[in-house]
């Protein structure tokens, strides 16, 4: 085949064929199909878009470009399950998730990112953890969730390389915003898990990658269908993120949140989503077959004391240490309403990008992270307030808080 015809076929708004699309993706994870070629196609797709068949070959080609997870030693009828978040600010549901699915008789090999932009990164939350390990092997995983039944940690270099490789053009030719390419790239990495059931947490709003609700459920049904077609049960939830998720943002801090919740004491909202997701779970995975069963079983395992437990399992299975001190700010200051009124709108995304500048995150993948930066947020959308009420903590060694802005009205 022609590299540059299948490009110019795209780039006219032709469907390529199951073959074209092989031949792209495998000749590109090879080193066979150069990087010019491959941006140019991926620039074609942004502008032209795929089919739902399209998007499909495309996933299944980068799945294909590595090795997938076996589980010979799991016993017939274990359900492997795991959920994935688009991302958004104080989103730390994996944490909890995770071992509370895994209490359920679930197993959950959870590979996770890292936080890059606004939005944080589940393994930078648990690497604030002393000794906790985020680059295992695939061996590891499979050992870890095998006895513990959850695992969360990085995507190994065996895993879907060639979405790594497209990934990385992706990032500097301004093509990330293509919901086939994000399908393909989300649902890769998820199916080499090779899982029985999957949960997506498609954000939309101020603090999301999709801002409109349209926007998400459009990636969430290019998603859905997806998963379908490669023989997974997924279902997808659209969540709000036009403010942090819970009351705390940052890495050692949402740990503690995420502490809090599997104790039994975090905040409604979070426990709202992390519940709403897991019950998805064991509904598709028929453990249950009702709403209510699902929310009482999960409630069970949190009120037991059993899902804290789970969590300290895994944190140790992967060389943390729970109980060491985890990183602390030296400042907490407050930002403080200027006026009195009501909280019309706080701009999540303005809160992700202040956090980064104050050291909590980063813009580029070569920068360090302090642990110990974060946010508390005092203020929610509707709330009344007075002129001189503080609105947000700042955990930071910075003195300089002006980028954390709240609008009131």
């Amino acid at each position: 085949m022609n590299p540059a015809e299948i490009i110019a076929r795209k780039r006219d708004g032709h469907a390529l064929s199951r073959e074209e699309i092989a031949f792209a993706v495998q000749g590109f994870a090879r080193g066979e199909l150069p990087d010019y070629q491959m941006a140019a196609l991926a620039m074609a797709i942004f502008l032209r878009g795929m089919t739902a068949a399209e998007t499909g070959w495309l996933t299944e080609e980068m799945l294909r470009s590595g090795t997938t997870i076996r589980w010979s030693s799991l016993p017939p009828r274990t359900f492997k399950v795991d959920k994935h978040s688009t991302g958004g600010l104080g989103d730390k549901v994996s944490l909890i998730l995770a071992p509370l699915l895994a209490c359920c008789e679930l197993h959950v090999p959870m590979i996770s990112g890292r936080g890059l932009g606004a939005t944080g990164g589940t393994l930078d939350k648990l690497e604030s953890i002393p000794g906790f390990r985020t680059n295992l092997s695939i061996d590891e995983i499979r050992e870890i969730t095998e006895r513990v039944g959850c695992v969360i940690t990085g995507a190994t270099t065996d895993l879907a390389p060639a979405d790594r490789k497209l990934y990385a053009l992706r990032d500097v030719t301004a093509t990330v915003a293509s919901i086939p390419l994000i399908t393909a790239s989300i649902m890769s990495k998820k199916l080499a898990e090779n899982l029985d059931a999957l949960v997506l947490d498609v954000k939309f709003g101020s603090g999301a990658f999709m801002k409109s609700i349209e926007q998400a459920r459009e990636l969430a049904e290019s998603l859905v269908e997806t998963g379908r077609r490669m023989n997974v049960k997924t279902v997808a939830l659209l969540t709000d993120m036009n403010q942090p998720l819970g009351r705390l943002v940052g890495n050692a801090v949402e740990v503690d949140e995420a502490v809090a919740t599997l104790s039994g004491d975090g905040p409604a909202d979070m426990w709202q989503v992390t519940e709403a997701l897991g019950v998805e779970l064991l509904l598709a995975t028929a453990l249950d077959t009702d709403r209510d069963a699902a929310r009482q079983r999960l409630v069970g395992h949190v009120e037991s004391g059993r899902a804290l437990e789970k969590f300290r399992e895994m944190v140790t299975a992967q060389g943390g240490d729970l109980d060491a001190p985890r990183p602390r700010a030296a400042v907490a200051k407050d930002v403080c309403a200027t006026t009195s009124g009501y909280i019309a709108r706080i701009d999540a995304e303005q809160l992700g990008i202040a956090v980064i500048e104050l050291g909590g995150g980063r813009l580029v993948m070569t920068d360090r992270i302090d642990h110990a930066v974060g946010l508390e947020m005092l203020a929610r959308i509707g709330d009344r307030v007075s002129a001189g009420q503080p609105l947000v903590r700042v955990f930071s060694s910075h003195s300089d808080v002006s980028r954390v802005v709240v609008r009131i009205e």
